[in-house]
């Protein structure tokens, strides 16, 4: 076997392409049925009702995963839809068509302004503790020098008026970032994004909302502690801001 052949005409190189072409096809469908865990099964996106799973090589197998630090199980898919009721109503009745909010449209979840139903829990770092915490809890973690401290700024909306005060900093401790800024209203206190806020010497800007509606944010229900859902509210109601914060936004450019 001087030519490199097996058998014929077939050779080492041809038995490979085959095995490889092979498990590509092998790898697409576990790809596809392996992402069929979250979403699904999906909606008729007109009447709401439950479409068939498919069958079983577009099906996902079901799983259970064990959370770390002792926070449970998740088994997914489990076939069914988690009822959610959506503050919201078709604009017009065909498939694709926009929602408009029928609540207050900084908190029904709609459009910039939707939200993730993440586990509300404080989200964890590598050793299991808080990772998002106040600055003034956090060890051995400060504003660097030379920098701008955010405490004691004021808070200017997207309508140029002050909105409040910072008084406190929420810090990422896996990350060592600072990501929401705590702000005294003068009517209470209202928690923002860092990433929304542009920072300078004389004062903070954060355009997302009027200075009026941020005393509206959902906040924390547990003192110097924040879920990953609480997480999403905030960032949600800011988001929406962007949309929904002033009456002029809503409208086309063109």
């Amino acid at each position: 076997m001087t030519d490199g052949n097996i058998v014929g005409t077939i050779d080492v190189a041809e038995i490979a392409f085959y095995v490889f072409v092979l498990f590509f096809i092998a790898l697409v469908f576990y790809l596809r049925r392996e992402d069929r865990r979250e979403g699904y099964p999906v909606e008729d996106e007109l009447t709401g009702a439950i479409d068939t799973p498919g069958g079983p090589l577009s099906r996902a197998s079901t799983k259970t995963f064990h959370l770390p630090f002792g926070k449970g199980t998740v088994t997914a898919p489990t076939g069914t839809r988690d009822p959610f009721d959506l503050a919201a109503r078709r604009r017009e009745n065909f498939g694709g068509a926009p929602y408009s909010p029928t609540g207050n449209p900084l908190l029904d979840g709609i459009g910039p302004g939707a939200f993730a139903r993440r586990a509300d829990y404080p989200d964890l770092d590598a050793h299991g503790n808080p990772r998002i915490v106040p600055l003034s809890a956090a060890e051995n973690i400060y504003v660097a020098k030379g920098g701008v401290d955010p405490v004691g700024l004021p808070v200017y909306g997207a309508d140029g008026k002050k909105a409040g005060v910072v008084t406190e900093l929420w810090v990422d401790m896996a990350e060592h970032i600072i990501r929401y800024l705590e702000i005294d209203t003068g009517a209470g206190t209202s928690i923002a994004p860092m990433p929304m806020a542009v920072v300078r010497r004389d004062g903070i800007r954060i355009d997302a909302l009027p200075a009026a509606d941020f005393a509206g944010v959902p906040l924390p229900a547990t003192p110097g502690q924040m879920t990953r859902f609480e997480e999403e509210r905030i960032a949600g109601y800011f988001g929406a801001g962007y949309l929904y914060g002033t009456a002029d936004r809503q409208e086309p450019w063109l």
